[in-house]
């Protein structure tokens, strides 16, 4: 389902006019066809994909173009914009940054830079003591792959192995294509690392009916170990484990127990722990991270997305012994620490604080998530599960008639709501995933919650 088309004829659609939507025009809109085929010409088809709508500007938690429609978006374009569109403390930041002509410094110090870091560290949890900033989410995976295989040199020459879990997404670039385990997705490379061993994942519903769920997790990670080993992988050959901190296309957890007993492999075999923490952090599932919620301490967290509140900004941290293990001007990026970007994610900063989003995104959390689950006892024969935590949830749909999982079904229903004003994240899968910025009012919120189900009383009607 990943290359769905919506519907670029522009099409008759009621019109909408509430307290916190507004559709006026057919959709796409006719305007904005000119536009998408200048694009179409000029920009690489893997660009586009999402649904046809042209953003002139946003605001807190709302979309709109420049046509006179405005959308409450639930995507936080891919939760990015956790404390809100456009934060005014964000843009004045910026805006200050810009002021004193400085929008670029490679590796020579700034010292918004010096701020931005300190403040970092400072409201992380206590092993998180030194960091290394990059552009993008896949390059703090890429430098977190490196940091863990530079430790584990330190130990033995041998010690290179990474094991990942299937399934989970931590980029586009080489190396981290290959944690994903999926031989389609990474044929383009040529090869596999022979240093990467990918696991199963945990699907929580694999226990479903069982009233022995800690131990089945328990047993089931030592299974899992037992088939690595099995395939002829020396323990004491890997260097680090890389866990998506819950599986990005439907914001699916692992079992606790079973992360429990891989920290207890991990420590035993000397192994670094890294949480890919890019879409799930900054206090997004109702914790600062998500690995939160698992009970245990890893060694290194990648972020990126939500840690500037819009700008190209992301980070490796964790304990000083392994971020120093790279000597001085071994390991840097072009943009690494870029003042604007450091500007941005200093204030974004500030504002998770003063808004206390970290507990706000729990209390919101608990609305929504009871609101969808009122959702699906409504339509049992279309959503077959919700899942999450906090602010970001997933609708898995099913077809009605085979209980089979429904890609397709999920895509119409995202082009439905997009129509009444409602913008859903599309993942082209049978999954619709939700996470509005954390600043969104409880009314809009449940306003959201009601397009959804517009949405599915008209595919079941």
């Amino acid at each position: 389902m990943a290359g769905w088309n919506f519907n670029a004829d522009p099409t008759k659609v009621p019109k909408v006019n509430t307290k916190y939507r507004k559709i006026v025009t057919r959709l796409p809109v006719p305007a904005s066809a000119k536009l998408f085929k200048e694009l179409e010409r000029y920009e690489s088809r893997s660009m586009h994909g999402q649904m046809p709508v042209v953003w002139d500007r946003a605001e807190d938690f709302q979309v709109y173009d420049g046509y006179g429609n405005c959308w409450i978006d639930f995507t936080s374009t891919i939760f990015v914009a956790n404390s809100g569109h456009s934060n005014r403390r964000v843009i004045k930041y910026i805006r200050e940054t810009l002021d004193r002509r400085l929008i670029h410094t490679y590796t020579f110090v700034s010292k918004i830079r010096a701020r931005f870091l300190k403040k970092l560290v400072d409201m992380t949890p206590s092993f998180c003591e030194k960091a290394f900033l990059l552009s993008s989410g896949t390059e703090a995976t890429e430098c977190a792959l490196k940091l863990m295989k530079m430790r584990g040199q330190t130990i033995a020459r041998s010690k290179t192995g990474i094991i990942s879990f299937r399934g989970c997404m931590h980029g586009r670039t080489m190396a981290v294509e290959m944690l994903k385990g999926d031989d389609k997705s990474s044929e383009w490379i040529g090869y596999k690392d022979p240093n990467i061993f990918h696991m199963p994942f945990p699907y929580p519903w694999l226990a479903d009916g069982r009233k022995d769920a800690g131990v089945f997790w328990k047993s089931r990670f030592k299974k899992d170990i037992a088939d690595l080993k099995n395939n002829g992988v020396r323990f004491e050959d890997i260097c680090g484990i890389m866990i998506e901190s819950y599986q990005g296309w439907g914001a699916v957890f692992y079992p606790k127990e079973y992360i429990r007993e891989l920290f207890i492999f991990a420590r035993k075999y000397n192994i670094l722990v890294t949480f890919d923490e890019i879409q799930s952090g900054m206090c997004r599932t109702g914790k600062l991270f998500a690995y939160q919620h698992y009970g245990v301490e890893p060694d290194l967290l990648c972020l990126g997305k939500g840690l500037s509140g819009g700008l190209p900004l992301s980070a490796v941290i964790g304990r000083k012994s392994i971020l120093d293990l790279p000597d001085v001007g071994s390991m840097s990026s072009t943009h690494s620490a870029n003042p604007i970007c450091c500007a941005a994610g200093l204030a974004n900063l500030e504002e998770i604080e003063r808004l206390d989003l970290t507990r706000v995104s729990a209390r919101k959390g608990a609305l929504l998530h009871q609101r969808l689950k009122k959702l699906k006892a409504k339509f049992p024969d279309n959503i077959a599960r919700v899942i999450g935590k906090g602010m970001v949830a997933a609708l898995i749909v099913t077809d009605p008639v085979t209980h089979k999982p429904d890609g397709r079904l999920a895509s119409i229903i995202c082009e439905k709501a997009m129509q009444k004003g409602l913008l859903l994240v599309h993942t082209g899968r049978e999954s619709i995933k939700i996470g509005p910025p954390l600043t969104i009012s409880n009314d809009a919120l449940l306003e959201g919650i009601s397009v959804l189900e517009e949405c599915f009383a008209e595919i079941e009607r």
